[in-house]
């Protein structure tokens, strides 16, 4: 037995799967957007699987804060970029697989691009912007996209967007989510979740991938998975056999201005920057760094302050919640002397 089969003859033992399905991993291409608490365990099931080419995408860096759910980094990774760790923690795992690193920033002006030279692509982001971006492209592209998303205790999976002819699709992210405020839902930092979560729901993610490229078993397709950790149950909600929200093209990726945890420190003292905490009440009277405080959810009402030309710095927990705050006063005010902390609290604090 070659040690290629040896590898994977479990799997080639499943009935249905065959040394047929494995030829089909082997020449399968995969992207990963997002190498956090979803697509940690996604990478992984899907290199030991034996997946020929995955691309990873992602820009930022690892923290402390990452380590307890995004299990291929340690501690003597942080402040290293977590794709190149990624890549060499996976390429260690199976040396066959051809792992491609993406460290720059998805956007409107790359995306189509990059999803291009893939047969599918994993949705590990953390924030709504992103998912409907992705969105929109795979249903642009053609490509079907695996949909994973957690917090606290529950998770979701769903298989968007497979193409059934030229005018009929499955549903996509926007037949379910037509609309959401990013500034209503807290990201998992600011609303926690339980680590095990993340692995749970990445190894689904995988798994319908697999599933998609051998062609064995009952995607997630038209419908999606709810899974609850504390009572570990799930529930399968059908959302329909076909798509009723058709994309025409993407919306522009808007740049946010940020400023970093030093630059902020070295200006906080020549009295040249406001701050605006943007956080909840109670997270405010736990520990703030000073400023004004004004919740995201009451910014519409204090626009005209952000007219004055001083520079502004808007600050949450992680720079999530600032980050769209400015997003939506640059939309009322496009001349607007507004930063975003980047990286917010947890950042300003460890540096």
């Amino acid at each position: 037995m070659t040690p290629d089969i040896l590898r994977y003859s479990c799997q080639m033992a499943l009935p249905g799967f065959s040394e047929q399905a494995q030829i089909l991993l082997q020449q399968a291409r995969v992207l990963i957007v997002g190498a956090g608490g979803l697509g940690c365990p996604a990478a992984q099931y899907l290199t030991s699987s034996g997946v020929g080419t995955l691309g990873i995408a992602d820009y930022d860096v690892v923290s402390v804060s990452n380590l307890h759910r995004q299990i291929l980094y340690s501690p003597g990774d942080v402040g290293q970029l977590k794709v190149v760790i990624a890549i060499k923690r996976l390429q260690e795992q199976n040396p066959d697989t051809k792992l491609v690193p993406h460290t720059e920033k998805i956007n409107s002006d790359n995306v189509l691009s990059i999803i291009q030279h893939y047969d599918i692509v994993i949705d590990g982001t953390d924030n709504f912007e992103s998912r409907y971006l992705l969105n929109d492209a795979c249903v642009m592209t053609g490509k079907p996209l695996v949909y994973g998303a957690i917090y606290q205790f529950e998770g979701q999976v769903a298989v968007w967007n497979l193409v059934y002819d030229e005018n009929t699709r499955s549903p996509n992210y926007r037949d379910l989510f037509p609309k959401v405020d990013p500034t209503q839902i807290p990201n998992c930092t600011e609303g926690g979740v339980i680590p095990t979560l993340a692995g749970i729901i990445g190894c689904m993610q995988a798994n319908e991938v697999i599933k998609y490229i051998t062609k064995t078993g009952d995607l997630l397709v038209g419908k999606i998975l709810i899974f609850d950790a504390q009572s570990m149950q799930s529930r399968i909600i059908k959302i329909g056999a076909t798509s009723k929200a058709p994309v025409r093209g993407l919306a522009a990726t808007i740049t946010i201005p940020v400023i970093s945890a030093l630059e902020l420190k070295e200006h906080l003292d020549d009295d040249s920057i406001d701050l605006v905490d943007v956080r909840s009440e109670q997270e405010r009277d736990a520990f703030d760094i000073g400023g004004i405080h004004i919740p995201i959810d009451e910014l519409e009402g204090y626009l005209a302050y952000f007219t004055d030309p001083k520079t502004k710095v808007l600050y949450c927990a992680t720079g999530k919640r600032s980050e769209e705050a400015v997003k939506l006063i640059l939309k009322r005010i496009p001349d607007a002397n507004i930063f975003s902390l980047e990286g917010g609290l947890r950042a300003y604090l460890e540096k």
